[in-house]
């Protein structure tokens, strides 16, 4: 009969098996082999990726209110996808106050939040806060064209962390210094988190042109360090930016925007002003065609330029003409005359 095993028989040998193998942090054994190799009994198991730790742990909620339109949420869902530090909620009414919003990032857990505000489902808003103490700065989004309509030849890695390039006026001016470090807290991904990847291969730049903020998103491409753009892109005209979170005072006001409503006012009136022309136009036409006509006197010069044609003397004619018989057949209206020329040629003999 065999014998029976001891409880700790099985544990003592794998222990035994797993201290023959040595650590990533242990040297090597002296006994191995110099040059390096690694003999076939032993292996060696490689160190994480990631050896440091979750420091900055910035949170962001992305959400929006009631109302927005398919482009909208498409945007949202693409922000959702590049930035794996955001976290989803539902809708928000309405008839809530902003302030609210406060409330439930603090629910959340987050101290970061893009929130998107639609109005007459036509104009869209954003909000960026840190919250809940501040600041917060609200932009009109213009120009949105997501990842699924851009059709893009870039593909980056699912939460990779990106490198974000800023314009050089981000540095002169204050208020877009105060907008770059927002940008930075908000759209940079921390180092260590546990949704990223340690990878960069992608680009968020923001460039300013036309006094608005311009995002686009490049992926980099290894072989020649070239971009390819991926999208989502988009344009934002800063409107105001607030000392607290979602509201408070204000820091500063961009003089050079103009609200959606005032912009299709101006057009509506530029369109009213041109049919007004068209009118004053026609109506001016009607007025000279029901005016007198000033008749030109004659002018005595155009006589020198007119010959006068020769005087032919009149013929009066006594006798009648003879009719002429019509005939049909030219070979018998060839007869009757032979048959008049042989009369007279009688006659006259």
């Amino acid at each position: 009969m065999a014998a029976k095993r001891k409880r700790g028989a099985l544990a003592a040998g794998k222990a035994k098996r797993a201290r023959s193998a040595p650590s990533a942090g242990e040297a090597a054994p002296e006994d191995g082999p110099r040059d390096g190799s690694i003999p076939p009994q032993e292996y060696s198991i490689p160190p994480p990726v990631s050896q440091g730790k979750w420091k900055n742990k910035e949170r962001v909620l992305i959400f929006s209110s009631r109302g927005i339109n398919f482009r909208t949420r498409h945007l949202m869902q693409d922000l959702r996808t590049l930035m794996p530090h955001s976290k989803a909620d539902t809708k928000m009414d309405r008839k809530d106050q902003l302030f609210v919003i406060n409330e439930v990032c603090e629910m959340k857990n987050c101290n970061k939040c893009i929130f998107f505000e639609a109005k007459k489902k036509q104009d869209l808003y954003m909000w960026l806060s840190n919250t809940p103490q501040g600041p917060s700065a609200k932009f009109l989004v213009q120009n949105v064209h997501t990842l699924a309509e851009l059709k893009m030849t870039g593909n980056c890695l699912r939460g990779s962390r990106p490198l974000l390039s800023f314009d050089p006026i981000f540095d002169r001016e204050p208020h877009y210094a105060l907008l770059k470090e927002l940008f930075i807290q908000i759209f940079g991904t921390p180092q260590y988190h546990p949704k990223s990847q340690p990878f960069v291969d992608h680009v968020f730049t923001f460039t300013v042109t036309d006094e608005r903020i311009w995002f686009r998103n490049y992926q980099i491409i290894e072989e020649d360090a070239s971009l390819v753009e991926i999208g989502p892109r988009f344009v934002l005209n800063l409107i105001k930016i607030f000392q607290g979170s979602f509201g408070g005072p204000t820091l500063y006001e961009n003089p050079h925007y103009q609200s959606p409503n005032m912009h299709r006012r101006l057009i509506r009136l530029s369109v009213a002003a041109k049919f007004r022309e068209k009118q004053q136009v026609k109506e001016v036409q009607k007025i000279k065609k029901k005016g007198t006509k000033v008749l030109v006197k004659e002018d005595p010069t155009e006589v020198v330029f007119e010959t006068p044609a020769e005087e032919k003397p009149v013929e009066i004619q006594l006798v009648k003409p003879e009719s002429k018989p019509i005939v049909k057949d030219k070979k018998k209206l060839r007869k009757i005359q032979r048959k008049k020329q042989k009369k007279l040629f009688r006659t006259g003999g």
